[in-house]
């Protein structure tokens, strides 16, 4: 039995609950680790005073835009390599991920060319004050030569989960992350370097993770080959990844968007407003990261037994994933309300009574909502894996901007007018826009599930990308 058809057993016969699980778990411990080693940058930085703490929560937006345009190659390109690994077609899946990889590349050099030119104005416009400016500076100089490491490393990280290899994509980013908390020691406590160090240290492991997320590729553990032969395609390849990517990066810019908005409305209410909405940022994502990670691990289950046309296994692979992200993000969103104060006031090195106070609320009224993640995660990514483009681009665009954005100028003015107290309605934002998301998300990824075809049959609206139609085509040579 060949490599191709062990891993097409693997992904179309395997209990659906083990196999998520199995590719989930991976996932979800190597976005723990890449959040741990951001949360160790702002500890670190934090322990030289208020202004730098707040440096990590303003850069935290020019990582969102670097991930938004990685994330967008990346999952379209592995949700096509998935659905033409289960059709299997393995040459054509190495041509989307090569060309994906060209793309990101590209795109991760643009933006850091750019950011490098317009630093101090960009940190302006994302919402530093004149307190924090330098140390934002410092430390967004080298995130954006970073920019083109981050970028690539999200395709390799994305094609290996969507192969159903998460083990691999694990390794890579979990070697990076401890690589990166290990120099962030070394270069802010031990050299004195400042927020340049943690920047430095981040640039440095991620260059290091990207290496090792690329040896699986070129040492024959994949099913897809990268060649930069084929990298060089059509504009069609481009317009299938692109289009199909897209709603990561509706997801990840608006986020980016949407938390620069935060930080200039969170700027009228002070320095320690700034780095205590920063602190809930990142220990929000912590536990959002692990819904996430599961459902990842669902996408190339979703995927490629859609393009296999084993829809019952989509159907209960949705719902076994929303079952384990609520057990999983309701018991630790149990845990950081019990103890929002004391996880806020371990960022809060100058123990500032008024950090604690407005992060520790914040932290509760996040918590108290994130157990709805999971139904719009496994609505995202569901719809993002098998190609549904228009559902998948919409809802990707609720929770982090048609939701959120309004909340934020909307609910400070309610509360101030109703409680004298318009930084209540901000901390209660995000939560807000958690809650629309799920409401609006929930019933439309039911409704699609329960119209899946039996299987076997061609669902409606079925497209493997461009290369599909070639195949399927009764004249081989008619142009398509």
């Amino acid at each position: 039995m060949t490599k191709s058809e062990i891993q097409y057993k693997k992904m179309t016969e395997t209990p659906v609950w083990k196999l998520v699980i199995t590719l989930g778990i991976p996932t979800t411990i190597s976005m723990l680790i890449t959040n741990i080693y951001n949360m160790a940058d702002t500890y670190f930085v934090s322990t030289l005073g208020k202004a730098a703490g707040g440096a990590p929560g303003i850069v935290f937006s020019i990582m969102a835009i670097l991930q938004a345009f990685g994330f967008m190659f990346g999952h379209g390109a592995g949700s096509h390599v998935s659905r033409l690994l289960g059709a299997k077609d393995d040459e054509r899946a190495g041509k989307f991920a090569s060309s994906s990889l060209l793309l990101s590349s590209a795109s991760g050099l643009l933006i850091m060319i750019f950011g490098l030119i317009f630093l101090e104005p960009l940190m302006w416009f994302l919402g530093s004050n004149a307190e924090i400016l330098p140390h934002a500076m410092n430390y967004a100089m080298y995130i954006f030569i970073a920019g083109p490491a981050m970028t690539a490393s999200c395709v390799f990280n994305n094609v290996l989960r969507y192969e159903g290899k998460a083990t691999f994509a694990m390794i890579g980013l979990t070697s990076g992350g401890i690589i990166n908390i290990f120099l962030d020691y070394i270069f802010v406590m031990r050299l004195g370097m400042g927020t340049a160090g943690a920047g430095l240290a981040t640039a440095i492991s991620q260059y290091i993770g990207l290496i090792i997320l690329a040896v699986p590729f070129f040492i024959g553990k994949t099913q897809s080959k990268i060649s930069f032969r084929r990298g060089f395609i059509s504009l069609r390849i481009v317009w299938d990844i692109v289009t199909t990517g897209f709603p990561s990066l509706i997801r990840q810019g608006l986020g980016s968007i949407s938390t620069a908005m935060l930080n200039v409305q969170a700027r009228f209410y002070g320095t320690a407003a700034i780095a205590a909405m920063g602190y809930v940022s990142k220990t929000v994502q912590f536990i959002f990261c692990v819904g996430l990670g599961i459902g990842q691990g669902f996408q190339p289950v979703s995927a490629f037994n859609y393009g296999a046309k084993r829809y019952s296994r989509v159907k209960k692979g949705s719902y076994v994933t929303m079952f384990f992200g609520l057990i999983m993000i309701g018991t630790l969103a149990a845990v950081c309300y019990g103890f929002a104060p004391q996880i806020i006031q371990f960022f809060n090195s100058e123990k500032d009574p008024e950090i604690t106070r407005i992060g520790g609320e914040a932290l509760r009224f996040n918590c108290t909502v994130l157990w709805v993640l999971p139904f719009t995660v496994v609505g995202n990514m569901m719809f993002q894996s098998i190609g549904k483009r228009i559902p998948a681009i919409l809802l990707s665009a609720l929770q982090n901007g048609v939701a959120f954005i309004p909340m934020i100028y909307l609910l400070p003015a309610i509360t101030e007018n109703m409680y004298g107290n318009g930084l209540m309605g901000l901390e209660m934002a995000q939560p807000a826009a958690y809650v629309i998301t799920a409401v609006i998300t929930l019933p439309v990824t039911v409704a699609f599930l329960s119209k899946l075809p039996k299987d076997g049959e061609d669902a409606k609206g079925m497209r493997l990308g461009n290369f599909s139609r070639e195949k399927s085509s009764p004249n081989p040579s008619k142009p398509q």
